[in-house]
């Protein structure tokens, strides 16, 4: 009897262990129940894939109804079902863009479509997919300074080119806004405001797959490669997992095949691509956990100050890096220092009488000893740097935490990353150690 209590005992720890594994089905929620209802009118059937919340990292996903082997369709989505520049130009705002000088771009056309139809309210066609989309973003181009603030240097700096990036196409278009006045009753500044914009180009930035249309006259320039894909937006990132992607010219839809298995009421993942957690924070506003393609980013700025400031080849050894694209992408990695961080210290390390060698550098030759110490030293130098960087980073977040509980959710990610960075660091600074006198 006493066996038989034991094996009933394992069997629910089992159960227990099962159900903080896997999500909790939400299809019976309404939302959903109204959103697959309006896939199927536009001729969507699925019986592999049910919304789920599941804990830990990603949250809301889908989880599998059965066990999902390599080479089988995961989701087929008709045509019908995507949102992109045609379902724009097909609409009410159709004729005013193809009539607009200078024209649109088809992001700015995505972005006034999704600002239209979330105030039409319960008159869009779309609102079953408007009402699943989230209200507000967690990526980095939507905090508080103070928390941007706290990002590492290069990550700061393309958050700061995004913000411009959006305030000056809220600038260049508001005569085109302007424009739309004839098809609402209030006033359309009040309509297509700053936040507006950012919501809805936070919308096309994080949720739209790739999908390459013809040029058109009536949009400027630039490449109309998005299509807004209900449902299969809810998909989460995994670096771990592999899928083939792309629209079917022949079923016309956009299907999604698996690569590899994923278990029954599992989890499905799709890869966004081979991103590291700062390309993943900046661009979908998450970390992810166990992530292989993380890196720590070294800065020119940060490069230049262990280096010898009296070096007079010092402007010359620069430019050479700067025409050879050696001052950006420079790494700690989970398996160290990498080779672009490693060769461009390497140059700047070079002697007087060694200066002319610097071709050779590039192509990874060894100089001499003396250059691969220096080179060892100040790569160990750097990691050092940046790991009590990091350190009072995490303190500052760790305060701001207690002041500002609002901030909470930002800080979070912020504090995910940077304890990331700080582990990548450490195991960069024992790579470093083991290395006698010289890297090999």
């Amino acid at each position: 009897m006493k066996k038989n209590r034991g094996r009933t005992g394992r069997k629910r720890r089992r159960k227990r262990l099962q159900s903080f594994v896997d999500g909790v089905n939400c299809s019976h929620k309404l939302e959903y129940i109204k959103l697959k209802k309006w896939l199927k009118d536009r001729g969507f059937e699925d019986s592999i894939l049910r919304p789920a919340e599941f804990r830990g990292n990603t949250g809301r996903g889908l989880m599998a109804t059965k066990a999902l082997q390599a080479g089988d369709l995961i989701i087929s989505l008709p045509e019908k079902c995507l949102l992109t520049t045609s379902t724009v130009l097909r609409s009410y705002l159709g004729g005013y863009i193809k009539k607009w000088k200078p024209p649109v771009s088809p992001l700015m056309a995505l972005c006034t479509f999704l600002i239209a139809e979330k105030q039409a309210g319960d008159r869009s066609p779309w609102k079953p997919y408007l009402d699943v989309l989230p209200t507000a973003y967690t990526c980095p181009v939507c905090w508080e300074h103070p928390v941007v603030n706290l990002l590492p240097e290069p990550l700061r700096k393309k958050v700061q080119e995004q913000r411009t990036t959006i305030h000056e196409l809220y600038l260049s278009s508001k005569a085109f806004f302007s424009s739309l006045q004839p098809l609402f009753a209030e006033d359309t500044r009040t309509i297509f405001t700053y936040s507006a914009l950012e919501w809805a180009w936070c919308t096309v930035n994080t949720r739209t797959v790739y999908m390459k249309h013809p040029q058109r006259e009536c949009f400027a320039l630039e490449p109309d490669v998005y299509a807004l894909a209900p449902y299969l937006d809810l998909l989460n990132h995994s670096p771990n997992v592999q899928v083939k992607a792309a629209f079917n010219e022949q079923t016309r839809s956009y299907e999604i095949w698996a690569a590899s298995q994923c278990k029954k009421y599992g989890e499905v993942f799709i890869c966004y691509g081979p991103h590291d957690n700062q390309r993943l924070l900046l661009e979908y506003g998450f970390v992810a956990t166990d992530n292989p393609h993380s890196s720590v980013y070294v800065s020119s700025d940060t490069l230049l100050k262990y280096l010898p400031p009296l070096d007079k080849q010092r402007k010359a050894k620069l430019s050479i890096l700067r025409d050879h694209d050696f001052l950006e992408n420079l790494t700690f990695g989970w398996d160290g220092p990498s080779w672009r961080l490693l060769t461009a210290i390497k140059l700047l390390s070079l002697g007087e009488d060694e200066f002319a060698c610097w071709r050779r550098t590039l192509l990874g030759d060894i100089i001499s000893a003396r250059n691969q110490q220096q080179t060892c030293t100040t790569t160990t130098q750097i990691c050092h740097f940046l790991r009590e960087e990091t350190q009072h980073v995490l303190l500052q977040v760790s305060q701001l935490r207690r002041s500002q509980e609002h901030l909470k959710a930002q800080l979070a990610l912020v504090e995910k990353l940077h304890l990331e960075g700080l582990e990548i660091l450490q195991k960069s600074a024992e790579v470093l150690c083991s290395w006698d006198l010289a890297p090999p």
